[in-house]
């Protein structure tokens, strides 16, 4: 049963162990005595590689070259030094690496549109509408990084969570999932868009000549004079929104090292060219360098668009997983050589510098494509493609703990459901929180003081050795 918290029951049940010595969440284990749930707290930052559009198992994770033709696609699967264990033929550096991540190929849950499915994947609730296309609405529940900034206090960053190549549109509108919900815009991510361009990143931070230091500092202490005296902060959400949001500006200001953090110049040529130069390539270096800024969340959207090739087939960048029609074509073509020079550039990255150790990165799309391929009429182009499926597809996992080459979960011969164990992205949810220390089974409060769970879901163990 859910109920009332005061705020020292609530700073308890919360925070766990983010830093601040209270006793770890224990969950029952089979014998019936109580335990820490394995992965707990091994990691300071998580990077969630979201692969807008619904990334195809077939053509990236989980091949299958033993199903009809009309199943298995166009492409051909490739060794890894796993034994059995296959990739796609146009992924071959992360086939390479498959030894230092985790394959989970038993994702499922039951919402069939990018709209809907998206809140899911970024909030790992279901949304009020299922199968739909709903637009943000001030009552969706809020995404992970605004639900990990309620929950915990850290000193770390100016901002909990951070967005790169931002927002996810649905082809071309905003998709809910991705901001405060009914925390309000005090909880809501940092917002990145393109992230090529380290002057335009984050516009108005670059010091002016007009404006020296001491200035600034005088206008800082002037607004904490004025706020003093607006007692109606308390009462009023828009003006403590406001705020909260002039504190972050301030901070963002105050300090070169939050502004260098966003700086790809300070990256050598060599590595920038190692990512690709191209958007979600900048933005996985950029997911770098904010883990070693001390960024607790970062969400890296792959592609910003989910279907952006409609307007311009001829723009890899707008490019996005979305391949109903023309799906040998897109992936061959734009989105897998992209995709696995940049993803597997990341995890090397990490690993070379020591930050995998306590960094989990997870890659997932909000569904998988369909075990089937076929034209679609309703669709642009003139080859044939893959449905929308989430029965099953697959993601991945890295670091922070996490074993180093193997595979969770199987999915049957066709691709069409699993044979195993289900997992669902409420499982993933559950596994980024436990990773970065906050007991999943915990609850946050909104303004109104009433509790919600942080998770719905349960970490998924059996990622770890």
């Amino acid at each position: 049963m859910l109920r009332f918290f005061d705020r020292r029951e609530f700073l308890r049940v919360s925070l766990g162990t983010a830093g601040l010595g209270i006793a770890a969440p224990r969950t029952r284990a089979d014998d019936g005595s109580d335990r820490v749930p394995r992965g707990f707290g091994r990691a300071k930052s998580v990077i969630l590689v979201y692969a807008s559009g619904g990334q195809s198992q077939f053509e990236t994770w989980d091949p299958k070259p033993d199903a009809p033709l009309d199943v298995r696609g166009a492409f051909a699967p490739i060794a890894t030094p796993l034994p059995g264990v296959q990739l796609c033929e146009h992924m071959p550096r992360l086939a390479r690496l498959a030894d230092r991540y985790t394959i989970v190929r038993s994702m499922s849950h039951e919402d069939l549109d990018h709209g809907s499915a998206t809140y899911l994947a970024l909030t790992g609730r279901y949304h009020a509408r299922r199968s739909s296309n709903p637009p943000p609405s001030p009552n969706d529940f809020p995404t992970y990084g605004a639900v990990l900034k309620r929950m915990r206090v850290t000193n770390r960053f100016a901002y909990e969570a951070v967005h790169l190549n931002a927002p996810a549109l649905v082809p071309f509108l905003i998709s809910p999932g991705q901001d405060g919900g009914f925390l309000g815009r005090e909880y809501e991510p940092l917002v990145v868009g393109d992230p090529r361009d380290s002057d335009a990143v984050l516009p108005g931070l670059a010091p002016q000549a007009g404006l020296p230091a001491i200035r600034l500092e005088n206008r800082k202490t002037l607004k904490e004079t004025l706020d003093n005296y607006h007692e109606q902060l308390a009462q009023d959400r828009k003006l403590a929104d406001m705020s909260h949001l002039y504190q972050q500006a301030l901070a963002m200001l105050s300090s070169s090292r939050y502004r260098d953090a966003f700086d790809l110049e300070q990256e050598s040529d060599s590595l920038r060219d190692r990512y690709g130069r191209h958007r979600s390539g900048q933005a996985c270096l950029l997911a770098r360098r904010l883990v070693e800024a001390g960024v607790p969340f970062i969400n890296v959207i792959w592609n910003h668009s989910n279907r952006g090739q409609d307007a311009d087939p001829s723009d890899t960048d707008v490019y996005g997983w979305d391949t109903h029609n023309d799906i040998f074509d897109a992936l061959k073509l734009h989105l897998l050589p992209r995709f696995d020079e940049s993803f597997a550039t990341l995890l090397e990255d990490l690993d070379e510098r020591g930050l995998l150790e306590d960094t989990l990165v997870v890659c997932m799309g909000e569904f998988g494509r369909a075990p089937r391929v076929a034209l679609e009429p309703n669709f642009a182009g003139n080859l044939p493609g893959r449905k929308h499926w989430s029965s099953v597809y697959s993601i991945v996992m890295a670091g922070a703990g996490v074993r180093r080459g193997a595979v969770l979960g199987a999915s049957d011969r066709l691709g069409a459901e699993p044979l195993t164990e289900r997992y669902g992205p409420w499982d993933a949810a559950a596994t980024m929180f436990s990773a970065l220390g906050i007991d999943h089974a915990s609850h946050f409060t909104d303004v109104l003081n009433r509790p919600f769970a942080a998770t719905i879901g349960r970490p998924i163990e059996e990622l770890y050795g």
